[in-house]
């Protein structure tokens, strides 16, 4: 919905009739596929490990052969790229590079999806949540989203979503918006 009117018209194209345009209905679909022998490759693309004694992320030393997901991220831009001018390479699916830089993008913000190698993305960190076990990476990915839910908005995720819009409408993520909209190198984007 909050898509200029031509990227929410290409999104719509390369996406399948049954989901109406609504391209959250499929961005967990990387994770369904990713074990399957036809995508296992795409497994390490969904995380960064970064070595145990440095305290932040260099794309060179990081992401070889770009198998993370910040280098999965330029890679399926780079192939979209090119979807406006109609000359997308026909070697690359233009509706699963939607997909999977979607789900990428929301995998680069979770903690546990960047990280430490040491800590396995959180998996290996027990804890109980509440009254349940689980492990770290289950509760940042999961457990946090729908205690708020419950707790904040009644379960009703219409709300949650209007404030989460909110913020970068008019909110504290506002001024940053322009910064997402632009990128001329997205060699360079890749390492912000």
């Amino acid at each position: 919905a909050l898509l200029k009117p031509e990227a929410s018209e290409a999104v719509k194209h390369l996406l399948p009739p049954n989901v109406n345009g609504n391209l959250s209905a499929l961005c967990v679909w990387p994770d369904q596929i990713r074990h399957w022998y036809k995508y296992r490759w795409t497994s390490p693309l969904h995380f960064i490990d970064t070595p145990d004694d440095k305290c932040g992320f260099q794309y060179s030393r990081d992401c070889h052969e770009d198998l993370c997901v910040a280098g999965a991220i330029k890679n399926f831009t780079s192939q979209l790229s090119h979807y406006k001018e109609g000359t997308s390479d026909r070697r690359y699916n233009m509706t699963e590079a939607l997909l999977f830089l979607a789900h990428f993008t929301g995998d680069i913000h979770q903690p546990m999806h960047v990280g430490f190698t040491s800590d396995k993305g959180g998996n290996t960190i027990d804890l109980r949540w509440y009254r349940h076990k689980s492990n770290l990476h289950h509760v940042w990915d999961r457990e946090i989203i729908l205690t708020a839910l419950a707790d904040y908005y009644d379960k009703d995720v219409t709300l949650l979503l209007q404030d989460i819009e909110k913020n970068y409408t008019n909110g504290i993520w506002s001024d940053d918006v322009v910064s997402w909209e632009h990128c001329n190198d997205i060699s360079r984007c890749v390492n912000k």
